[in-house]
C-alpha cells in the first residue's frame, strides 16, 4: 500500500484515534499529575510501546494522567515542548535536539529510542548508480528534517560535494522513484523501504546504510522543556519508567502491540505495521541499548553527531552537550530493567 494512502488513512481517523487514546486508558488515579506526550507522527507502530504503557495503565500507575497527541507534517515537536504546549515529546532526532539547542529552545533530552540511523538511500540494483561516488550529478531526494543532514554527511566522507547532487526535497509518494524519475531517494526502514520493496521487489533494490559509511545519527529523541526537568524529576523519571515497560511488552507481544496501535487508528495496513515494529525494535535495541538498555543516551555517538552537524554549518555555533542531554533520569532506572 502506498505510502500517501497511509497518510490519508491516518488522517481520516485521526480525531477518533486522539479520543481513543485517552478513552482506552484506565481511568486516572486521583490526584494524578496531567500530563501529555506529543509523538513526532500520525499514530503507527513506530510508536507501540507508548500506546501499550497507556493501555496498560503504567502511567496511571506512576501517578501520571497521560495524553498521546499525534504529531503531524506542520508541528515541531521541540517548539511544543519548549513553550509548555506539551510536558514530553518524540522529536525528530539528536540532530534536531542540536538545532533547537542552537537557537535558544530551552528542551532536553532524556532518552534516545533509535540507537542507528533509521534512514537508507535506496537506488536501483540494475541503475546506474551503484556508489556513493555515482550519485554525482543524479537526482536524490530526501526529506530536508534530518535526511539531508544524513546524506552530507555520508557524501563528505566520500570527497563529495553536497552541491555535485541534485538534492530535492521528497515529497510523501515514494511514486517518483518506483517511475524512474529519481534517481536515489530516502527511505526509513520502518516506514518507506517497506512500500517500494513491495512496489518493486527487494531484490531490485541497492540500499546504501549511513553506518557503512561511518556515520550514526541516533533518532527518536525524547525531549522535556528545562523546566521540567528540573522541578519535575520524578514525573520524569516515573514517564520514562512506565515508557520502558510499555516498550519492553510491546516487544514481547507484538501481536497486542500492533492492535494497541491499531485500536487508535484502525484504517492502517496490519501487515506494515508488523513489519514497521519489528525494524524499530532493530533499530531501538542496537548501539548502547544492548549494554545499557532501551532510550540508552550515547554521549561519544552525540559528540560525533555534533562535530559533523559544526563542521556542515547546520549548527552555528558549539552546543553544550551536556546541557542538552540528561542522561540521568534513564540511567535512575537499572540497565536491567531497561533491557529486553
Amino acid at each position: 500500500m502506498p505510502v500517501r494512502r497511509h497518510l490519508l488513512a491516518a488522517l481520516a481517523g485521526l480525531a477518533l484515534g486522539a479520543g481513543l487514546a485517552g478513552a482506552g486508558a484506565p481511568a486516572a488515579a486521583e490526584g494524578a499529575a496531567k500530563a501529555s506526550l506529543r509523538l513526532k507522527w500520525l499514530p503507527q507502530a513506530q510508536f507501540a510501546g507508548f500506546y501499550v504503557a497507556l493501555q496498560k495503565g503504567y502511567y496511571r500507575a506512576e501517578g501520571i494522567d497521560l495524553t498521546i497527541n499525534p504529531g503531524g507534517p506542520n508541528l515541531l515537536t521541540e517548539n511544543l515542548v519548549a513553550t509548555g504546549s506539551d510536558t514530553f515529546g518524540l522529536s525528530g532526532g539528536t540532530d534536531s535536539v542540536f538545532a533547537a539547542r542552537d537557537k535558544g529552545l530551552p528542551v532536553v533530552c532524556i532518552g534516545i529510542s533509535h540507537q542507528l540511523t533509521p534512514f537508507v538511500f535506496v537506488a536501483r540494483k540494475d541503475g546506474p548508480v551503484r556508489t556513493l561516488q555515482d550519485f554525482k550529478g543524479r537526482n536524490v531526494t530526501a526529506w530536508f528534517t534530518g535526511a539531508n543532514h544524513v546524506l552530507n554527511a555520508m557524501l563528505t566522507k566520500e570527497g563529495i560535494r553536497p552541491d555535485e547532487v541534485k538534492l530535492q526535497p521528497q515529497q510523501v509518494s515514494v511514486t517518483p522513484f518506483v517511475d524512474g524519475s529519481v534517481d536515489v531517494a530516502t527511505a526509513t526502514y520502518y516506514n518507506e523501504l517497506y512500500t517500494i520493496q513491495s512496489r518493486m521487489g527487494r531484490e531490485a533494490l541497492r540500499t546504501f546504510v549511513a553506518e557503512d559509511h561511518g556515520v550514526t545519527f541516533p533518532r527518536d529523541t525524547l525531549i522535556v522543556s528545562e523546566a521540567t526537568a528540573r522541578e519535575k524529576p520524578d514525573l520524569v523519571k516515573g514517564f520514562l519508567r512506565a515508557s520502558v515497560k510499555g516498550w519492553k511488552d510491546a516487544f514481547a507481544d507484538p501481536k497486542a502491540a500492533v492492535d494497541a496501535v491499531m485500536a487508535v487508528a484502525p484504517t492502517l495496513d496490519r501487515a506494515q505495521q508488523d513489519f514497521m515494529l519489528a525494524e524499530v525494535k532493530r533499530l531501538m535495541t542496537a548501539g548502547a541499548a544492548r549494554d545499557h538498555g532501551l532510550f540508552a543516551i550515547d554521549r561519544a555517538a552525540l559528540a560525533k553527531v555534533h562535530d559533523l552537524l559544526l563542521q556542515a554549518k547546520v549548527i552555528a555555533k558549539p552546543v553544550d552537550i551536556d546541557a542538552a542531554y540528561a542522561p540521568a533520569f534513564i540511567d535512575a532506572l537499572a540497565s536491567a530493567d531497561r533491557q529486553l
